[in-house]
């Protein structure tokens, strides 16, 4: 269990405080917020906070791996994987709030699907397969959203929307561009 690993744990460990902050309605239980009385009120801010760190985790573990070379089979599958529990935590919590259409995080949602078993039937054959640009593009907008939706700022809200629709439109483009670039994987396939 080197760093990288640990930092990609201890990501998926805080997906819990992170979904109880936003989610849990804190204000029907009196006696936490007479204990926590002023703090309340930041909660959102309070999950943006562990969000933010979550994801700030992922881009350590992938440059702490390669540098120090503690690349590692554990790694190579929970990274991954703990990205998507984060973000699809991420939006599902938003969905419940009212912030973003179920739609939008359906198809988000079953990109990764897609692209996972994808990457499955690939490293069945023996075949890995990077992460494109078009899909770190893809994450580092739909990290950026999430961060607006939680912050809720109205000021912000024209802003929220277009990078949410650039999220969308990287999400559709990422994905066919992974299929086409990857077709041959998909040839024999019984």
């Amino acid at each position: 269990m080197n760093l990288p690993n640990k930092l990609t744990v201890f990501r998926m460990i805080l997906i819990l405080p992170f979904v109880l902050l936003l989610l849990g309605n804190f204000h029907q239980w009196g006696f936490i917020t007479v204990l926590f009385g002023g703090i309340m009120e930041y909660v959102d801010y309070i999950a943006l906070a562990i969000f933010i760190i979550a994801s700030l985790t992922d881009l350590l573990d992938g440059k702490i791996a390669r540098k120090y070379n503690l690349v590692t089979n554990f790694g190579k599958f929970m990274d991954p994987l703990a990205d998507k529990l984060l973000v699809c935590a991420a939006l599902i919590c938003l969905v419940e709030m009212g912030r973003i259409p179920a739609w939008i995080v359906i198809l988000i949602i079953s990109r990764e699907f897609i692209i996972s078993g994808f990457r499955l039937i690939a490293s069945d054959k023996g075949v890995v397969i990077a992460a494109s640009y078009w899909g770190k593009f893809k994450t580092t907008f739909q990290i950026v959203m999430v961060c607006l939706m939680i912050a809720n700022i109205e000021k912000l809200q024209l802003v929220t929307n277009i990078i949410m629709w650039i999220a969308l439109a990287l999400t559709v483009i990422s994905l066919i561009d992974y299929i086409w670039k990857n077709r041959g994987v998909m040839s024999d396939v019984k």
